[in-house]
């Protein structure tokens, strides 16, 4: 048998197994991955720096697949590569509790990289994995000792080219040169739709070449030969990304639909199945793979190799560095440095002492200021708003089209940001940041969800946060954005009062390590609350009595979040003098506050108190479950109207005036239930 006619079989393996599984499972996507079964097989023979044995190494190649639809191409690869996946998960593709789901979930593990799924984001996230394999190098490579020196390899389709994200973060792949960043398209004309010709004509390898990219054209994507000049090509291209166009054939190997959108998202049929066993020369029986093809496959020798090799030259650079060995492995880690805890808190205590008035995204800068000489993995930027943002402080060191640093100047990107902060975060090394106004948390929304589904350590910085920013109108005004996050699952919302707590957000969202964390932060002034140290050491439960009633127990509790702490405050202050009780709960983060355990919220929030108001310049609805029966919720259910935020907030009855007003009605209204 040829060598080509051996790496047909391998691929064909990749077909069989693929079209097995969606045909038991009664559903999935069986043409892309017949149709890349000669890509995978040869960049996983080939190409691809992984060792199946221990699937974290460091130094590995991430392999992406952007396509997520076509996962069966992923597992059944890395099943046939030695990847702990057996037989048994492949059979039970798309099933609960399986490993192998219907689009690829992270699992490093089994060689999946990222959760993907959502078309043009897996793309994203690589951008941002060659971005982190880049300023690690730069940081911790010295002349004589390589230990960063890996590519990240993407599989794409029609779907994520479509999709915008990919114009965002391309176009910055570009700019930024990420020469280690390898794309292989999957050109076969064909989306569920149908040709895909009707709605795409671009012409991809032409933008890809105004973007700046190496790009391969018109390259077979059945002829392995052309195959590995291509790849060879873009391997070789170091100051570049590339993008290799590989011309497929969707369903490749069934007789009677490939080619053609049937092959694309729904089983084959048995009948189809049985044609394109014949037409494949496989004789197999479903789910059966001969042991010589499992051999020709199986790559944990190499990887264990190259894997082997890797420790040595660690171990050369330990002893010519240890320093930098030791910062290494904790960074990869994602451990924090050990005097981070003593460091951190002396850091917020002295942001407390200042007590001094400021808008919150500068109380924001002045966290970075404080924590970020502490952590040389905080790597942040902005989408085009960096002064209004205050994201980069004084250390900051911008990235450019070589060479390492710590800030991203992201432009007007914020879909591609947040996707490629999630790509840093998977990749390792780093805690990355990224800011924009929190109403364009919208642009990315779904790299928001993708960030809290894989419990990725991301901060994303929100400022802007209310109608309090004043004059840029309601297209700018974020109404139902905070309530939009907190009720993703695994999203951490922290709107701080004042310098105080916004230190204890950014330093809760460091050292959060299972999920990402969103700061909702001010434009306009806020003036310093007064804490004792009981009270500051209680701003990281989320919640906490910032002023107690005058009385053995409150008549009514005002709890508010961000800007509209001070306005219950001087609420609490017209009550009292009225001879009613009133105490002041700030609530920066309602997530953290509910996981405390019942006694700590029972002493803020007293079941007994049922007079309650909750204060926050956003929409009403998820306040109300803690205002409960008879409480009442200062909210802004409408868009927001261009004028100075003073008045905006008068405006729309965000007053003590009002607040105390509600009180009253809310007290009445207890009362009322009571004596029902």
């Amino acid at each position: 048998m040829t060598a080509l006619a051996v790496r047909r079989e391998r691929a064909n393996a990749l077909r069989a197994l693929a079209m097995d599984a969606v045909q038991r499972a009664n559903s999935g996507h069986p043409g892309m991955p017949m149709g890349m079964a000669d890509i995978a097989e040869l960049l996983y023979s080939d190409y691809l720096k992984v060792a199946p044995g221990q699937p974290d190494w460091v130094d590995r190649d991430r392999l992406v697949l952007s396509n997520g639809h076509g996962s069966m191409l992923l597992y059944a690869a890395a099943h046939l590569a030695g990847y702990p996946l057996d037989m048994e998960q492949l059979r039970a593709f798309r099933q609960l509790g399986s490993h192998t789901a219907g689009h690829p979930e992270l699992n490093v593990r089994i060689g999946v990289e990222t959760t993907t799924g959502p078309l043009g984001q897996g793309l994203a996230n690589a951008a941002g994995m060659a971005l982190a394999e880049r300023l690690l190098a730069a940081e911790f490579n010295r002349p004589g000792h390589e230990i960063v020196n890996h590519r990240t390899w993407v599989l794409l389709g029609d779907g994520c080219l479509m999709e915008g994200v990919s114009h965002e973060a391309c176009s910055l792949a570009g700019v930024l040169q990420l020469g280690k960043l390898i794309c292989i398209y999957d050109d076969n004309g064909i989306s569920i739709d149908g040709q895909v010709g009707g709605w795409f004509r671009d012409d991809t390898p032409g933008r890809f070449e105004a973007y700046g990219w190496h790009v391969v054209r018109d390259v077979d994507g059945h002829d392995p030969q052309a195959l590995d000049a291509a790849l060879g090509q873009a391997a070789a291209e170091h100051s570049r990304p590339s993008l290799i166009c590989a011309r497929t054939i969707i369903g490749f190997g069934a007789p009677g639909k490939q080619g053609k959108a049937a092959a694309h998202g729904a089983p084959l049929g048995e009948d189809e199945i049985a044609a394109a066993r014949e037409a494949l020369n496989w004789g197999h029986p479903p789910f059966a793979i001969p042991e010589a093809i499992r051999r020709g496959w199986d790559i944990r020798e190499r990887g264990e190799k190259q894997m082997r090799s890797w420790n040595e030259r660690f171990a050369a650079y330990r002893s010519a560095h240890p320093d930098l060995a030791a910062e290494f492995e904790r960074r990869m880690q994602g451990a924090l440095p050990d005097d981070w805890p003593a460091r951190s808190l002396k850091a917020v205590e002295t942001i407390a002492a200042k007590n001094s008035a400021e808008a919150t995204r500068k109380s924001s800068l002045g966290a970075l200021e404080a924590f970020a000489p502490m952590l040389p993995e905080l790597v942040g930027g902005s989408a085009d708003l960096t002064g209004s943002n205050c994201t980069r402080h004084s250390g900051s060191v911008d990235v450019a089209r070589r060479g390492g640093g710590n800030y991203v100047y992201f432009g007007v990107r914020e879909f591609a940001m947040g996707a490629m902060l999630n790509g840093m975060a998977l990749h390792g090394g780093f805690i990355p940041y990224g800011g924009t106004f929190l109403t364009f948390s919208d642009y990315q929304r779904n790299a928001l969800r993708m960030a809290a589904l894989m419990r990725q350590r991301c901060i994303f910085v929100f400022t802007h946060d209310s109608i309090g920013l004043g004059e840029d109108g309601p297209t700018h005004q974020p109404i139902e954005h905070l309530e939009s996050l907190r009720i993703i699952p695994n999203m951490r919302v922290w709107r701080p009062c004042d310098a105080a707590e916004t230190a204890v957000a950014w330093r809760a969202a460091i050292e959060r390590r299972d999920g990402p964390t969103s700061l909702a932060l001010s434009r306009q002034g806020l003036p310093p609350q007064t804490r004792s140290a009981e009270q500051l050491a209680q701003v990281e439960r989320g919640g906490y009595v910032l002023k107690r009633e005058s009385a053995d127990q409150p008549d009514a509790l005002l709890i508010a979040t961000g800007s509209e702490v001070q306005l219950a405050m001087s609420a609490a202050s017209l009550l009292e003098a009225e001879g009613i009780a009133a105490r002041v709960v700030s609530m920066p983060c309602a997530h953290v506050f509910a996981q405390q355990d019942a006694s700590y919220r029972e002493s803020v929030l007293p079941a007994r108190a049922r007079a309650r108001v909750v204060a926050e310049a956003g929409v009403p609805g998820g306040w109300e479950g803690l205002a409960g029966p008879g409480g009442r919720v200062l909210g802004i259910a409408r868009y927001g109207e261009s004028a100075p935020g003073a008045q905006l907030f008068k405006h729309f009855g965000f007053t003590a005036e009002a607040m105390a007003a509600l009180a009253r009605e809310s007290i009445a209204e207890a009362r009322n239930l009571e004596s029902a």
